[in-house]
């Protein structure tokens, strides 16, 4: 996971598409294994206690009085939901871990990647195993849950103390913003208010509001589908993202709307990072049925280049109804972008004091 969510790069890895399993280096650097790309974009880990459903397609969510709902269903069991203290968040890292191309690998290359991929229990008890051989992890373990034996523990305990650290390390609420409600008339720039006014009276407020900005809710907004894809359509090239989870055909190339706290720090942007820059994300929401069109597959990283083009059409029939018509002149871009970075906590501009010096597997921190 650590190749993937990097701090000194905003908690990201500064790539369009994440390279996991079998890449060496880190960040813009790593190369790519043969089992090439992960298909996703790594989205930031800024503020995830006021983020719904979890994953860019929702596929982790918690309701209060329904439970959890997983890719794990009843593997996922009572027992272990009742240790989680943070909800969806508490239940997200239980997923990456099960992934190949993330973290598990293939084949036969470690005890875990030679589980069967359906075993979801089976993994995280390997897991738990490896960590309970080292003495200062389960002496650690039993710290943060009192009275409860390491022996006893399942790997729900482990999920849920990332969920700790996560909210305890990366929430970052103190941007120029925050100040400006609370009454400093001088906390933003003048270009910035003018984007703050540009940003509620446009359509953007609409999907990104609350304290995370974001609805928590799915929008298609015509991104175009780069790299590997998800497996699906013809080409299975393709990434139906939250139709993937639903099964209902009006939620194809829908994802959950980013929150846009610390937005500045964390490019590229869009489920596959199809934008480096986000003055080019916000510019891709005027007129995106004809950016989408122009769309230029050049821009795909060297490495991608050969990939399957997106099939524009089926991309713009669910688009979401709420980009017909949007047209910013090149002015209110500008502004808007610069509102988004008024967005930005200046503590979470460096991020080198979140990784710790050492780990108790002896594992070197390269994150730093």
């Amino acid at each position: 996971m650590h190749d993937l969510h990097l701090p000194p790069l905003a908690t990201g890895d500064g790539r369009s598409l994440s390279v996991g399993q079998g890449g060496s280096g880190l960040g813009p650097v790593r190369t790519i294994p043969a089992g090439g790309f992960i298909a996703r974009n790594a989205p930031p880990l800024f503020n995830l206690f006021a983020v719904g459903p979890l994953f860019l397609d929702g596929r982790v969510v918690h309701e209060i009085g329904k439970g959890y709902a997983t890719p794990a269903g009843s593997q996922l069991t009572a027992a272990m939901t009742s240790v989680f203290e943070f909800g969806a968040l508490s239940a997200q890292p239980m997923f990456p871990v099960l992934s190949r191309a993330e973290m598990r690998g293939d084949g036969n290359r470690n005890e875990l990647a030679a589980i069967d991929d359906k075993q979801a229990q089976n993994i995280w008890d390997g897991i738990m195993t490896r960590l309970g051989r080292i003495p200062e992890y389960r002496r650690m373990f039993e710290a943060a849950y009192p009275g409860k034996p390491f022996a006893e523990m399942n790997f729900a305990y482990a999920s849920n103390a990332i969920a700790g650290f996560l909210t305890d390390r990366l929430a970052f609420n103190n941007s120029p913003w925050d100040p400006f409600l609370a009454g400093d008339d001088n906390a933003l720039t003048v270009t910035q208010l003018a984007g703050a006014k540009d940003f509620m009276s446009a359509r953007c407020s609409i999907c990104h509001n609350g304290p995370a900005f974001t609805d928590n809710k799915f929008h298609n907004v015509a991104v175009a589908q780069l790299g590997p894809g998800e497996g699906d359509g013809p080409s299975g090239h393709d990434d139906f993202g939250r139709m993937r989870v639903t099964g209902k055909p009006a939620e194809r190339y829908a994802f959950r709307t980013p929150a846009l706290r610390n937005v500045e720090l964390t490019a590229p942007y869009g489920h596959d990072g199809a934008f480096t820059d986000l003055r080019g994300f916000v510019d891709h929401y005027s007129e995106s049925d004809v950016k989408l069109r122009k769309y230029d597959a050049s821009q795909l990283e060297a490495a991608l280049r050969g990939t399957v083009l997106p099939d524009f059409d089926a991309i713009l029939a669910t688009r979401d109804t709420l980009l017909s018509g949007v047209k910013f002149p090149a002015k209110t871009i500008d502004e808007v972008t610069e509102f988004m970075k008024a967005l930005t906590d200046p503590a979470a501009r460096d991020l080198h004091a979140v990784a710790p010096s050492r780990v108790p597997s002896g594992l070197s921190i390269d994150g730093n």
